[in-house]
């Protein structure tokens, strides 16, 4: 029994994930009637299983819910803005039932109370009074029935007799493109996209090929183009690392506009890309005659009559009958395409469409397994000492073979190919969309808005970016005191707004997306930004600046971070301690990520976050310095070069630079740095690694020699050893031995004056 129970605490917390999440599209203003269906089976779902495991006050609450939301359903309550208020609040609450009839405890009666009296309120027709802090929106539509099918006529339509019916029983439908509506359009021919592409020099120096680019485009779809060179200089003026060329693509696909961006989707912001239908794909639909389809109609009236009963068995009817209706719909498109192309009767096309509806059928959905957490790190792990080990075996053959031209040198190259795939699909196991932790902040956006009285909405774009599980787990604390304090210090009261030419109603932004191998989360405010000149103050009275510090503008914005500083006059139950946003950088840092801030006075603050995609792997270039063996993350690396004497040049007391394409970088030499060596060393017997930093620029690091580039497996030092300054984890090399991850950013900060220690003891305090 407790086995089953855990269960339907996991599929709990599935319902009240597609809850939020359709709740949120509804008041967006999606009266899609599937939408609606989604949040009534989601509430429906929990109470049925909670009444098998005699939860009653859980069943009591989520009856409530169902009653009124069944009301929108039905189209006796309209959803409005305040009235989505209303369920959203409620589906907070029944998560924290949920959660309390699992882990123990209890909910605030009086606040469950209060909102099944709202809620009777509203099913029984009595509307909230609007909100006068919202901002005003236009009337939504009213919803459609629920078991309506997607493609039904027009409400303003006459109704048509019922048609008659054969001897099979079935019933022939109208159909004609006129009875769908703009939105709802069915798809009858593949659109055929115009595409231009110009790629800046950024899409270059990060590594990516506008021909790799062109070449995945053309899988999806049938493709022709036309390459623009007019841009092309004459040899002598010509720029290796300029973008010349630009392209013109016709495509027609299936995927759309969608599956064009998808595969630019890691390009977009280093080109310019306009993706737009030809006119001329667009032809006027004609009207096409009445296609009998073999559909038992009856099927969505038992659906409709069985969904108003409060009986698991009638909530999957009404789902089967909207699933029936929708693949009812496909299948006269297809009928109809077949008619429109092929000119055949309308019999012929009823042919084409039970061959499809019988096809349909025989398709099956894709298949999953829940599989525990612990077994998934246990592969990961194995796979990772299958990786040191096919590293210490590739070596020792090396050093052992002096041909390398063996038969056991091919098996083992196929060997490594076969490693490397192996863990690619091990580690693509454990990454998940960031969408379950971006829903997780729609609740703290609404409870600490309601608690300043400010009207906030949150925007969030990026949801399906993939990330390893160990990254999302820890996301959520330093996520959750951003958007704490974006709410509570960024935006403005709605009085303040208005009076500064504002929208009342404030935005808060949170966007995830994959950059040069690392996930970048983004969280932007539109409110006051920081107050300068009152965070400095601040600073000084606390002590935590002296009073003559010449600050810039970053380093002043930064001083946020800092332990015990915050700008609260007063402590309340939101702010005002200092334990917030270092915790924030504690914890981004903890992940081998960086946070970084812009903010434009009166305009708004924007809080950057870059994290490595997963733990437990890593693309890293073996180098040497002073006779020690480290490891340079691969997408930190621009490019790297021999330096030249003529490309040397002295700057101040101990610093140099390196002259690279007749612009002038700091040279850092890592031993020297890292105090593996005394005096710095000639950049003319090493090499430098042009590398690109948060926050602090370019760099060329000057290393003794580089062995090569390898895949390595991420060890925690702080957990096997103790934190080290300026190195980030540790590895296993193929000979056995450990090699250091060295940690640029920490380098580079160090660069700029500030000693590595202090650097390190800063970057763990604050």
């Amino acid at each position: 029994m407790n086995e089953i129970k855990e269960i339907f605490f996991q599929e709990c917390e599935e319902q009240l994930a597609e809850l939020e999440s359709g709740l949120l599209k509804m008041n967006d203003g999606d009266r899609d009637p599937e939408t609606v269906n989604a949040v009534f089976r989601a509430v429906h779902s929990i109470k049925g299983g909670a009444g098998a495991f005699g939860l009653d006050d859980l069943v009591s609450f989520a009856h409530v819910f169902e009653t009124t939301l069944d009301c929108v359903r039905s189209n006796k309550l309209e959803p409005t803005q305040d009235v989505l208020k209303v369920m959203l609040r409620s589906a907070d609450v029944l998560a924290d039932l949920t959660n309390a009839a699992r882990d123990g405890g209890s909910v605030d009666e009086s606040r469950s109370s209060g909102l099944v009296k709202e809620l009777e309120a509203l099913a029984n027709g009595q509307t909230p009074a609007p909100s006068a802090a919202a901002a005003p929106k236009p009337a939504a539509k009213p919803a459609a029935k629920a078991a309506a099918p997607k493609a039904a006529p027009k409400a303003e339509a006459p109704a048509a007799p019922p048609p008659p019916t054969d001897d099979s029983g079935f019933q022939p439908i109208p159909f004609s493109f006129d009875e769908f509506s703009d939105e709802e359009e069915p798809v009858i021919v593949a659109p055929t996209l115009e595409v231009m592409f110009k790629p800046r020099r950024e899409l270059y120096s990060k590594g990516n090929d506008a021909a790799l680019l062109l070449r995945d485009l053309s899988r999806i779809g049938e493709m022709s183009l036309n390459c623009n060179t007019d841009s092309v200089p004459t040899l002598d003026s010509l720029d290796p690392e300029e973008a010349y060329f630009s392209w013109k693509i016709a495509i027609t696909s299936e995927k759309g506009e969608e599956g064009v961006r998808t595969v630019f989707e890691f390009a977009e912001w280093d080109c310019d890309l306009e993706v737009k239908v030809q006119e001329e794909a667009a032809e006027d639909a004609e009207e096409l005659p009445m296609v009998p389809v073999p559909f038992d109609l009856s099927v969505l009236d038992e659906g409709v009559s069985e969904a108003d009963e409060d009986s698991d068995a009638g909530d999957s009817t009404v789902a089967d009958a909207v699933e029936a209706a929708e693949t009812a719909t496909k299948v006269v498109n297809m009928a109809a395409s077949a008619a429109r192309e092929k000119k055949e009767s309308p019999a012929a096309a009823a042919a084409a469409a039970a061959a499809a509806a019988a096809q349909n059928q025989a398709s099956q959905a894709v298949q999953t397994i829940r599989v525990d957490l612990d077994r998934v790190d246990r592969l990961i792990n194995l796979v990772g000492e299958l990786v040191i080990n096919q590293a210490m075996l590739s070596q020792s053959v090396i050093e052992n073979d002096t041909n390398g031209t063996s038969s056991i040198n091919m098996g083992l190259e196929e060997l490594q190919q076969l490693t490397r795939e192996i863990q690619d699909s091990v580690m693509a196991i454990r990454a998940q969309p960031v969408k379950p932790v971006f829903q997780r902040m729609s609740r703290i956006v609404r409870e600490v808005a309601d608690m300043v009285g400010k009207s906030i909405r949150l925007v969030t774009e990026g949801e399906n970016t993939e990330v390893d599980k160990t990254v999302i787990d820890k996301l959520a604390e330093p996520l959750t005191h951003m958007i704490r304090n974006a709410v509570d210090h960024g935006i403005e009261t709605p009085e303040k707004r208005i009076a500064n030419g504002k929208n009342p109603e404030g935005t808060v932004k949170l966007t995830a997306k994959h950059r040069s191998g690392r996930i970048v989360i983004e969280l932007v405010d539109d409110g006051a930004g920081i107050n300068r000149e009152k965070v400095r103050q601040k600073a000084i009275d606390n002590d935590l600046i002296p009073a003559d510090a010449n600050l810039s503008d970053e380093e002043i914005d930064n001083l946020i971070f800092m332990p015990g500083f915050s700008t609260a006059d007063k402590i309340s139950d939101i702010s005002g301690r200092g334990v917030g946003m270092d915790v924030v950088k504690r914890s981004i840092q903890a992940l081998g990520g960086r946070i970084s801030i812009s903010s434009r006075p009166g305009q708004g603050s924007t809080f950057t976050m870059s994290l490595p995609l997963t733990l437990a792997v890593l693309d890293g270039m073996v180098v040497t310095v002073a006779g020690q063996t480290l490891v340079v993350p691969l997408t930190a690396i621009v490019e790297t070069l021999q330096p030249e004497a003529q490309n040397i040049h002295s700057f101040g007391a101990n610093q140099r630079l390196i002259s690279i394409r007749n612009s002038f970088c700091p040279l850092v030499d890592v031993g020297r740095i890292l105090n593996f060596r005394s005096s710095q060393a000639n950049p003319m017997d090493g090499v430098a690694l042009l590398v690109e930093s948060e926050g602090g620029g370019q760099r060329a690091l000057m290393v003794d020699a580089i062995q090569g580039q390898r895949q390595v497996v991420i060890k925690s030092l702080e957990a096997n050893y103790t934190h080290v300054p300026g190195i980030a984890a540790a590895t296993i090399l193929g000979d056995g031995r450990v090699a250091l991850i060295l940690d640029v950013d920490a380098v580079v900060a160090a660069s700029r004056g500030q000693s590595l220690k202090q650097e390190m003891s800063l970057a763990v305090a604050g």
